[in-house]
Parts: C-alpha cells; sequence; structure tokens
C-alpha cells in the first residue's frame, strides 16, 4: 500500500506540471485574445474543439489562463512604470533647467538692486547744481528718438532677417529671463500633470510661457500645433499666403489669421505674421512667430472690416527629442490684443495673460496629450465612434457657435430690425449651407420653400456667480430654463416637411432628460455628450416628431480650480441616425471671468441640491458660511440660440425667438442669483462643504445599516464624522447604488464607481430604473431574493450580468442587497453593491 500511494503521490506530482508544445499554446493564445477569462464551460468546449489540447486536464487550461493573465498584468505594469520612470526623468531635467533660468533671473535682479541702491546713494549726496544739470541732461536725453529696428524690404533676405531676429527673441522667453514669469494659480507640477505653466507679472500685452511632455515625435508635435484652426477654438481661418525655404534649411510663411471675438460686446481680432521653422545646433526643432507692421518693415496687410489687427509678440514652440521617445516641448504666447478697442468694462479679458494661458497656452498641451494616449489606444470612446470624428463634432459645434455669436457678413448674416429693445439682437443667414451643410437643405425643404437661419443673441454681465457653477447647474437642470415646446420646433427641423411655430400642446415633451456620456478630454475638462429629452402623449397632429428628442451637446470650463477658464454649454439638435455628416446648428451659453479668481475652494457638489433654492424666497435662506467667497467676481454671460425658418414665416419666428431668448436671460438671471453666496454675513469666511446635508445622512444610514444586518463595517474609518463616511462611500471601489421602494423602483444615489458602471451622472441617475439594467435572469432572482432582503435585511447575488445605460454589457463576480434603515427604523431604500465588475 505504502508503495502504491507513494507511487500515486508521484503520479499527482508530475499531473501539476504540463508542458505545452507550440501547436498548444497557439491555440490557448487565439482563444486568450478573444476572451481572457473563459468560464468553465468555454473551457470544456474548447478541449472538444481542439484535439491538440485533449490530454490536457480543464483544470490546468485554468491554470494556463490563470497565468497568462498574471504575465499580461505584469507586462502592463512593468511598461507603465519604464513610462513614469521615463516622465519623472524628462521632468526632472525640465525643472532643472527651469531652476537654471531662475537663478539667472535671481543674479539679474540682485545686480539691479544693487544698481538702484547705488544709484539712490548718489542721488542722496548730489548737490543743487549737480540735479539742475542732472535734470537738463535728462531734459536733453528725452529729445532723444527711440531707437528704432531697421527696415527691412520684403524680398526672402528682409524676411530672414526678421525671422532670425525672431528666433533671437522668442528663445530668450522660452529659456532665458526676457520676461518675468510666475507660476499660474492653480497649476502644480507633476509627471501626471499637463505641465509647467507660467505667466507674465509684467510686460507689454500678456504673457503665457508653458512647458511639458508629450508622447510624440517631434515633427508630429510641429505639424498639430502649425494646425492652429484644430485645436484653438477661437481661430476662425489660417491662410498661408506665402511660403519659402531658407538657405539654412528651414521654411519662411507669411500668415494672416482671423479669430472669433468671445462675446457679443466685442469685436474680433485679425493676425498678420511671419512664421520661422528651423532646427537648431542641439537638434531641437523651433517654430516662432511675430506680427509684421510697420516698426519691423516687410510686407504689409490692408486693415480688413470689422477686425481689429492685434500684435503677436515673438512667440512659438521649441520642440526638443526626449530619451526614449516623445518630446519636452516649451510654449510662449505673447500678444497685444489691443484692449482700447472694446468697452472698460471687458478689458480684463484682453489684459488677462491667465486668459490667454487657458485659451492658447494649455489648450496646445491638452490637444498634444489627447492625440498622444489616443496613438497609444489609452483613450477609449462610446458608440463605436472614431476620435477625429468625435473631435470633429466638437470643433462643430464650438465653431457654429462662434459663428452665430459673431455673425459674420461674408458668410451671409444680416441685421434684422429690432422691435425697439436693444436686449436681444436678431440676426438672419439666407446662406445656411455655409454653415452647417447642404443637408439641412434637403431635410426640411429650406431650398424649395425659402429660408435660412435665424440667431437670437444677448449678452449681460454677472456678479458673484463662479462661471463653472452656473455652467453646471444649466447642465444638469435643463428644465429650469428650456422650453419643451422650443426644443420640439428645433428638432422638427430635421424632419423632413415644413413645420409650424410652437404653441401650446396638451402633451408634447416631459422635460425629463437622461445624459448620455459620448467622449471627454484627458483631463475631464470638457465632455461630448448625446441628451436624450424622453417624451410622452404626443397627439396625432405630432406624429412627424419621434417620442425622444436627441441633442449633441458640448459641456467644458466646469472645473472650479481652473483660474480664468471660461465655461461654456453648446448643444444643438440630432435625429435618431445621428450620423457622422449629421448637419449641426448650435445653441447655447458662454460664461468668461473678468477678473482672476482668488479663492477656488467652492463645493463641488453645491448643484446638487440647488434646485429647491430656485424657489421664490428662497435666497435668503442659505447658509452665511458661503459668504464672501466670490463678492468681487464678476462675469459676462453670452446667449446664443439658432433657429431654422421659412421666408413668410420669417417674422413670426423672430418674434418667438426674440421672447424665448428673453425668457432664458430671466432664468439665466434667477438661476445666477439662488448661485450667489449669501450676503447675510459677509464676515464669515468661505468653508466649502463636503456634500449636501442629504448626501452625508444617506452616507450614515447605508454603512450603519450594513453593520445592523452582517455584523462587519463596511467601511473603515478612522474619524467617525459623517462627512469621511461620505468621503469613503464615494470612492469605494465597489459599485454602490441606493435604490427606491416604489413600484418601479429608481436609483437615487450612487457611488463614482457606481455611476462609472451605469456610465451616467448623479442627475441622470434618477432616470435609470433598477429593471432597465437587469437581464432577464437578474430580475428573475431579483423576484425571488426581494423577499428574502425585506424579511432578512440582506441578501447575497450570485455573479451575472447587468447592462449600462449605454446598453453595454456589466459583469460583477458577486453581489449583495441590503435595506437601508432611517433614524426611525423605517425602510429608506435597499443598496446593491456589486463588486469585480467590469465591462464585458
Amino acid at each position: 500500500m505504502a508503495v502504491m500511494n507513494k507511487e500515486g503521490k508521484n503520479s499527482m506530482d508530475t499531473s501539476k506540471y504540463v508542458r505545452y508544445t507550440s501547436e498548444q499554446v497557439e491555440a490557448l493564445e487565439r482563444v486568450y485574445s478573444e476572451c481572457p477569462k473563459p468560464s468553465s464551460l468555454r473551457r470544456q468546449q474548447l478541449i472538444r474543439e481542439c484535439p491538440i489540447l485533449s490530454n490536457i486536464e480543464p483544470k490546468q487550461i485554468k491554470v494556463w489562463f490563470q497565468n497568462r493573465r498574471c504575465r499580461e498584468k505584469q507586462r502592463k505594469e512593468a511598461s507603465r512604470l519604464q513610462t513614469v520612470n521615463r516622465k519623472l526623468t524628462a521632468m526632472n531635467k525640465l525643472l532643472m533647467e527651469e531652476n537654471d533660468r531662475l537663478q539667472k533671473q535671481v543674479s539679474q535682479l540682485v545686480y539691479e538692486n544693487n544698481y538702484m541702491r547705488q544709484q539712490l546713494q548718489n542721488a542722496s549726496v548730489a548737490t543743487t547744481d549737480t540735479s539742475c544739470e542732472s535734470v537738463v541732461t535728462s531734459g536733453q536725453h528725452q529729445h532723444n528718438p527711440t531707437p528704432q529696428h531697421p527696415l527691412r524690404d520684403a524680398s526672402p533676405a528682409g524676411l530672414l532677417s526678421i525671422a532670425e531676429e525672431t528666433l533671437a527673441e522668442f528663445l530668450l522667453k522660452a529659456t532665458g529671463t526676457a520676461v518675468d514669469w510666475v507660476q499660474m494659480p492653480g497649476m502644480k507640477p507633476g509627471p501626471d500633470s499637463i505641465g509647467i505653466v507660467a505667466i507674465s507679472h509684467s510686460c507689454t500685452g500678456v504673457a503665457a510661457r508653458a512647458c511639458g511632455l508629450v508622447g510624440l515625435e517631434p515633427t508630429k508635435v510641429a505639424e498639430i500645433l502649425k494646425d492652429r484652426p484644430s485645436w484653438l477654438r477661437d481661430c476662425r481661418c489660417l491662410d498661408v499666403l506665402t511660403a519659402f525655404p531658407t538657405g539654412n534649411g528651414g521654411t519662411i510663411e507669411l500668415l494672416y489669421m482671423q479669430t472669433y471675438a468671445p462675446t457679443t460686446l466685442a469685436s474680433a481680432r485679425d493676425f498678420w505674421t511671419l512664421r520661422y521653422t528651423t532646427v537648431l545646433e542641439d537638434g531641437s526643432l523651433v517654430v516662432c512667430e511675430r506680427s509684421l507692421n510697420s516698426t519691423q518693415g516687410g510686407p504689409s496687410m490692408p486693415p480688413v472690416p470689422h477686425f481689429v489687427r492685434a500684435e503677436m509678440l515673438p512667440s512659438g514652440y521649441l520642440i526638443r527629442p526626449c530619451e526614449g521617445g516623445g518630446s519636452i516641448i516649451r510654449i510662449v504666447d505673447h500678444m497685444d490684443l489691443e484692449p482700447w478697442s472694446v468697452p472698460e468694462v471687458l478689458r480684463p479679458l484682453y489684459e488677462s495673460s491667465t486668459i490667454l494661458a487657458q485659451k492658447m497656452t494649455i489648450a496646445a498641451l491638452r490637444r498634444l496629450r489627447q492625440i498622444a494616449q489616443e496613438v497609444t489606444g489609452e483613450v477609449v470612446f462610446g458608440w463605436g465612434r472614431q476620435p477625429a470624428v468625435l473631435r470633429t463634432f466638437s470643433q462643430r459645434l464650438s465653431r457654429g457657435f462662434n459663428e452665430a455669436v459673431n455673425g459674420f457678413t461674408d458668410d451671409g448674416w444680416s441685421l434684422m430690425v429690432s422691435d425697439g429693445v436693444e436686449d436681444v439682437t436678431i440676426v438672419i443667414n439666407s446662406s445656411p449651407s455655409k454653415l452647417v451643410g447642404s443637408q439641412v437643405n434637403s431635410s426640411n425643404g429650406l431650398t424649395t420653400l425659402g429660408g435660412g437661419i435665424l440667431c437670437a443673441k444677448a449678452s449681460m454681465l454677472l456678479q458673484n456667480v463662479p462661471p463653472a457653477l452656473l455652467v453646471r447647474f444649466l447642465r444638469e437642470h435643463r428644465s429650469e430654463w428650456a422650453d419643451c415646446s422650443m426644443d420640439a420646433y428645433s428638432a422638427a427641423a430635421l424632419k423632413a416637411g415644413p413645420y409650424g411655430l410652437p404653441g401650446s400642446r396638451g402633451g408634447g415633451f416631459s422635460g425629463s432628460q437622461v445624459i448620455l456620456p459620448l467622449a471627454h478630454t484627458v483631463e475631464h475638462e470638457e465632455f461630448l455628450e448625446v441628451i436624450k429629452l424622453e417624451g410622452h402623449g404626443l397627439t396625432q397632429e405630432e406624429a412627424v416628431l419621434s417620442r425622444d428628442m436627441f441633442l449633441l451637446q458640448l459641456c467644458s470650463g466646469i472645473d472650479e480650480s481652473a483660474a480664468g477658464a471660461c465655461a461654456q454649454l453648446v448643444f444643438a439638435p440630432i435625429d435618431e441616425s445621428f450620423a457622422d455628416d449629421a448637419p449641426l446648428l448650435p445653441s447655447g451659453f458662454r460664461v468668461i471671468p473678468l477678473e482672476s479668481r482668488t479663492d477656488v475652494s467652492a463645493g463641488a457638489n453645491r448643484t446638487l441640491d440647488l434646485a429647491s433654492a430656485l424657489e421664490v424666497g428662497s435666497t435668503g435662506t442659505r447658509a452665511s458660511g458661503d459668504s464672501g467667497a466670490n463678492s468681487n467676481l464678476r462675469s459676462v454671460l453670452t446667449i446664443a440660440f439658432q433657429f431654422t425658418y421659412e421666408n413668410h414665416l420669417r417674422e413670426n419666428v423672430a418674434a418667438m425667438a426674440r421672447q424665448y431668448v428673453r425668457s432664458v436671460v430671466a432664468s439665466v438671471q434667477r438661476v445666477a442669483m439662488a448661485l450667489a453666496p449669501s450676503r447675510l454675513n459677509p464676515h464669515i469666511g468661505p468653508r466649502p462643504p463636503p456634500g449636501t446635508p442629504e448626501a452625508i445622512t444617506l452616507a450614515r444610514w447605508i454603512c450603519h445599516s450594513y453593520r445592523l444586518h452582517l455584523g462587519v463595517d463596511l467601511l473603515r474609518v478612522d474619524c467617525e464624522a459623517s462627512d469621511s463616511l461620505l468621503k469613503m462611500l464615494w470612492h469605494h471601489s465597489d459599485a454602490i447604488m441606493c435604490c427606491s421602494l416604489k413600484s418601479l423602483p429608481v436609483f437615487t444615489f450612487a457611488n463614482q464607481a457606481g455611476l462609472d458602471m451605469l456610465e451616467t451622472t448623479l442627475v441622470a441617475l434618477q432616470d435609470i430604473s433598477l429593471d432597465k439594467i437587469l437581464d432577464e435572469n437578474g430580475r428573475k432572482s431579483l423576484c425571488t431574493d426581494f423577499a428574502q432582503i425585506m424579511q432578512q435585511g440582506y441578501a447575497y447575488l450570485p455573479a451575472g450580468i447587468c447592462v449600462s445605460s449605454m446598453g453595454r454589457p456589466v459583469s460583477y463576480d458577486r453581489a449583495i442587497a441590503w435595506k437601508v434603515l432611517n433614524d426611525e427604523d423605517s425602510t429608506h431604500c435597499v443598496v446593491f453593491m456589486f463588486m469585480s465588475w467590469s465591462f464585458m
């Protein structure tokens, strides 16, 4: 028996180690590429279908897949660590160079300080006669003309002279001490940051500088940055009028660029510049640019009507190849935007280096970083759309809104006669194909019946309300300002056949919205999403409309910590097909801060409970702890709404649009008053709330009920403070969702993992019912488990599959549900916690 046991043991030991042939490994790798985690049924099926695996036990197949997943995880982690190491090495080099530059700046300041001290000492001991003599001398010196640059002609040699001078001045700004740079508020350097961003302390015009790392080669970086209309949302056009090579291997280009005005209260800007591209001795690629004017010499460009000629001082990009791939880039933007040409209240828009940094410098770095991550496949996009297509949608929305705000005559816009009140401007365009494409003409019959596009726009000054907070509220609470009949009218423009003006509707659209995420940028500063407006009760006459309407929406600048950032909400109606070339007619809001914000500690969750604050008389009931945070904050709000019209209804549509914009303005003013901090106690400083009182109470109930039913703690919190419980619950790795106990259970709250799993937001969460995310087996299982949950207090749920709000299947290893009791021990809701979930 001992021998037999020993032999049996030896045979069992040898069975633990299986040497796979190359054919077997190839077969397993093919399956792994399709499904890295096959089920037991799939593994047994694999053995039956592959004869070369018939001599291997299913348990060994399972072990092979486990080891393969482990190796893949280790490989990815090693690759990630190598990438982080390269970033840290390059960042360290960048910081050392920045430190050297600062040391030079300190030395220069010390020298200037000593020189000025010596001058003051000499002046204090000077006699009256010498003082008079010095005054005469200085008076004579004032008559000396200011040194001017030698005039150059438009020949290649003259332009090359200007280009070399531009290169030298740009390099002094990028790596030297030509400009006194200070760190931009809210920008902290690090391996995961956008870069090191600085703004000018005191110089002519406005200036910003950034240093960063991008995972692209220098030539690709230069190609992207030169294509300014693709990433600079304010760029209307960039024309290369002439280009020629230089003898040193570089290229000189003469450019004419037009930029949009950010609001209806100012004129657009244009630039006439020279751009010089060359390679330095150390292998760095340089693209520098400056304006051409009478001072510099060279060819001139006559003024263009409706544009103010601005000046670009030596600016550009210094791109150095990085060891191990990628590039280190330095960006300098230096401009004189002619602030004298705008009303005094708007001059901060043109005198703020922070705003320039957000609109140009940081935007360039973000575009580079976005494309680099798209190339590596790190960015996941929804709805099966390619990144380039989604970027095009964002550009078209932003460009269409800018065109509506500016209303250039060369695009076909003309001003309509007002109704005597100048608060709303109406412009019309009888050539809509120039703006939205030929599809809109063929779809609604504008070509045959005659018609065009009408835009109603207005601008207003806001006080004491953060732009990011206002736009976030407008995004999440559309029903507070939008008219469903106007949404229906806009949607009708995409349908075949003529349509009438909106009137009173017996049924119509309910106004409830579902936000369907489509794409977002790397730092989540911009969101592209589809808004589903759910309708009901449509009459027979409204059969031309679908039950649900859809909007393509672009939201940006809702991060309250971003100093000088413009907040914007732009949307356009789309049909169910949502084709890549779908016509877009954008409308929306833009809020631009007029002054740099000194305190950015406003609560991130203030919009969660603001609907109640919009009731009449409720503005005085807010806590005084919020007062004083934004007491001096001013911003300018621009609203533009576009509508299609038929010629015989033009006056009616204009009156309707004018009245609608006035109602929207009134709603926004009411919202702004509700969002503005209370002035009841201006001496108390701002204290950012950790969350709404309702959310804090709910977190306490959830954790208490879990401990009551299961005997263990859900969260391990050292501090018993309720806000700590809420923060821990919000950042919990498992998806936690609260569900109501109504006849049709709907979700009322979810943590961040739960929102990610359902691919939705806190606002849109309340429009998702429990039965929508469960498959048929899950719904059957829930019916049997629900009684156990209500009787026992909890129930363990087996592994299964559910569906996100975007229709993507989500698998989870196990789940647990428990009922939540309030302070009176009554059942408040049911909580579901899905563990180890992942998209399939």
